[in-house]
């Protein structure tokens, strides 16, 4: 089992400090060190940093949003990243959420199985550098009736192949993802409930004729390492709200769903409702101490190592950290807890 490292989102006041983490996940051994984006910093210039400071880490998108970018436009950039970090880049996307493609980028949250399916299939004709014909219910290229004519990226990435994740958390996303792409972006992924991802997951492989070999399952972990749990749980409690409680509206929020699909039924109801009433410190409250500690890395070394060897025993490939704490102190810590607990459980 490798592992990742995942900078959130740029802009949080912790910019220096999140070079300074990924060189030092570049300088252990780091497989990946990816970035997110939401409606703030992007990932792409981000991530044109981090290969520039970085020398053997490969650097990811987690997640080129969907409807930020035309489909053309997306197999531009991963083109160029790859070219720019001599062939580090990984291409991660997600359709993001009805919120912010509707309130941010004006797209309608449509269909989002249909079209991240036809996405990925004009990213990958476009990168594979035939020239660009496609004909769908999103997108037609060239338009009909005018000027347009099939062209051909000018860029030749490093790679013949670009590797595609793609983030999803619903059984019929995480089915199609299995089928047509390289990796899957998992979140609050909990080794017992693996089932509720991998057997969807597997299905979709299953479509190609294929099964979960060679197929990475990389999904972000929070790690908060302390010998107090309950302390280290606590430090998640915010983070594991927003997400569960405020990601998405009352009738629309993916992570409240899973929350549920993992039996936490009124813990996620509770925690919505205080949430979307302002009471955010009630929201971080009502969040189980199980839900996080089975979804996070927490406790000493001996304590995350145990849950590493979980992790990789679900079929975990690729296991992306994301340090707790806002001192970079803080976060190196929990580099290197990571890279001594891998060690610990065997797994290196």
């Amino acid at each position: 089992m490798r592992l990742g490292i995942n900078l959130g989102y740029w802009g949080l006041g912790m910019d220096a400090d999140n070079i300074a983490v990924a060189q030092e996940a570049d300088r252990l051994g780091y497989s990946v060190c990816w970035a997110a984006e939401a409606y703030g910093s992007d990932a792409a210039t981000v991530l044109s940093f981090v290969a520039a400071k970085t020398e053997r880490i490969d650097v990811g998108s987690a997640i080129f949003q969907i409807p930020a970018r035309t489909p053309a436009m997306t197999a531009m950039t991963a083109a160029t990243l790859d070219t720019l970090s001599g062939g580090r880049f990984r291409l991660g996307l997600g359709v993001s959420g009805p919120q912010v493609s509707e309130g941010w980028y004006g797209v309608k949250f449509d269909k989002p199985l249909a079209r991240t399916r036809e996405y990925v299939e004009i990213i990958r004709k476009a990168m594979s550098r035939e020239r660009l014909v496609h004909e769908g219910a999103n997108w037609t290229l060239p338009l009909p009736g005018g000027p347009g004519k099939p062209i051909k990226l000018t860029v030749h990435p490093v790679r013949e192949h670009i590797p595609l994740y793609i983030a999803a958390i619903g059984p019929k996303n995480l089915e199609q993802t299995g089928e047509i792409a390289d990796g899957w972006l998992g979140i609050f992924f909990a080794p017992e409930h693996a089932a509720l991802s991998l057997d969807p997951l597997t299905a979709g492989r299953a479509k190609t004729g294929q099964g979960l070999e060679g197929f990475d399952l990389c999904p972000t972990v929070a790690i908060s390492v302390g010998e107090d749990v309950k302390a280290a749980a606590d430090s998640q409690r915010s983070y594991a709200a927003l997400y569960i409680g405020g990601m998405g509206s009352k009738d629309k929020n993916f992570y409240n769903q899973l929350a549920r699909r993992m039996g936490y039924e009124q813990a996620a109801d509770e925690i919505q409702e205080k949430y979307l009433a302002r009471d955010y410190a009630g929201a971080a409250a009502a969040v189980p101490h199980d839900l996080i500690d089975s979804t996070a890395l927490l406790g000493g070394k001996e304590r995350i190592a145990d849950r590493m060897q979980a992790y990789a025993a679900a079929g975990v490939t690729t296991l992306t950290l994301a340090p707790a704490g806002f001192t970079l102190d803080e976060r190196i810590t929990a580099l290197r807890t990571g890279v001594e607990a891998l060690e610990l459980a065997g797994l290196a």
